[in-house]
């Protein structure tokens, strides 16, 4: 790194040597830089402007004013006062030191700086467990939501149980309360329906979830337990997403007679969304047309109609995308 001082004794040589006859740039090749260099030296731009690089800062607060900071907030009058109070209050007796944000930055780079509740120390969130699916019926997800009824705050509870692969609705059931056995019942239904087992379950921390019952079966059927951080509904975004269709299609009632009216119209949207609903989050096909792979046609022959379009029609070839088989789905990707 060349400091300024001696960028402009390469300037004050160069020049004196082009006054003597001597090349421009063989002058740069003997000093070692461009010639590109030496005409932004010229131009005044001396200072080094690389990342990195030491920068001078105009504003900078001299080793004087932080050791005023530092005596000032742990004088005995301050030393309980928080950085904003301690500027409040030197602001009330007519003096300036520091900025907040400064005084605070200079308090804890020298260690000056404490908690002062009796609380526990925050500690970062975990992160969401990261499920992976290749395939179908490697990670299901599950939850529970309500169904009004036609009284005020009484519902009906709807198990749903979901395959990420293909977002298909693989096993549900709707009942007048929770409880981890309806749950259970529910899984192995599922299960018996599908005819294989999922190898991660993921849900959220309720009681049903976690309940003796449903663990015991999972643990019957050797499927490992997933579950949400507490109190972060997007770690199950699959299963929220599903129920946000149900409830905002246009032929949701709002609310059910009874039980039985509630298990006819899920059973119809179940039917519906399964089989003819064709889903954004994995291209456009039905969730029973990608968990059976029927969905790769589909794309070859939207694909082929494309590479047809771009012959016929060569002056938008570049807008034609072709549709691309998705591979891989993750519940909870951890991005680092």
């Amino acid at each position: 790194m060349i400091h300024e001082a001696d960028r402009k004794l390469v300037i004050q040589l160069i020049d004196e040597a082009v006054a003597a006859g001597a090349r421009t740039f063989k002058c740069c090749e003997i000093v070692g830089i461009s010639i590109r260099t030496l005409q932004r030296w010229r131009a005044g731009t001396t200072i080094d402007r690389r990342k990195g690089a030491p920068k001078w800062v105009a504003n900078k607060l001299s080793p004087e004013i932080i050791d005023d900071v530092i005596q000032t907030a742990c004088a005995p009058e301050y030393r309980n006062d928080t950085p904003m109070v301690l500027y409040v209050r030197l602001l009330e007796e007519h003096c300036y030191l520091a900025s907040p944000r400064s005084i605070y930055r200079i308090l804890k780079a020298h260690g000056l700086l404490k908690r002062r509740c009796n609380g526990a120390v925050p500690t970062p969130r975990r992160p969401p467990p990261e499920r992976v699916a290749t395939g179908p019926d490697q990670v299901w997800t599950w939850d529970i939501t309500y169904m009004p009824m036609r009284v005020q705050g009484l519902f009906y509870y709807a198990y749903v149980f979901l395959d990420i692969w293909s977002r298909k609705i693989v096993g549900w059931q709707i009942h007048e309360k929770e409880s981890p056995e309806l749950a259970s019942q529910c899984f192995e239904r599922s299960v018996a329906k599908e005819g294989n087992r999922p190898q991660f379950l993921h849900s959220d921390n309720g009681n049903p979830m976690k309940g003796l019952s449903m663990l015991a079966t999972l643990y019957r059927f050797g499927v490992i337990p997933s579950y949400s951080r507490p109190r972060v509904s997007n770690d199950n975004a699959y299963s929220e997403s599903l129920f946000k269709t149900a409830k905002y299609v246009p032929h949701y009632p709002g609310y059910f007679e009874s039980l039985s009216d509630a298990r006819a119209w899920f059973a119809d949207f179940v039917h519906w969304y399964n089989t003819k609903h064709r889903h954004s989050g994995i291209g456009y096909v039905t969730p029973e047309q990608r968990h059976t792979g029927a969905d790769r046609q589909l794309f070859d022959e939207r694909n082929r109609t494309l590479q047809y379009t771009r012959l016929f029609r060569p002056e938008i070839r570049r807008q034609l995308r072709d549709w691309v088989h998705i591979e891989k789905v993750v519940l909870n990707a951890n991005v680092s």
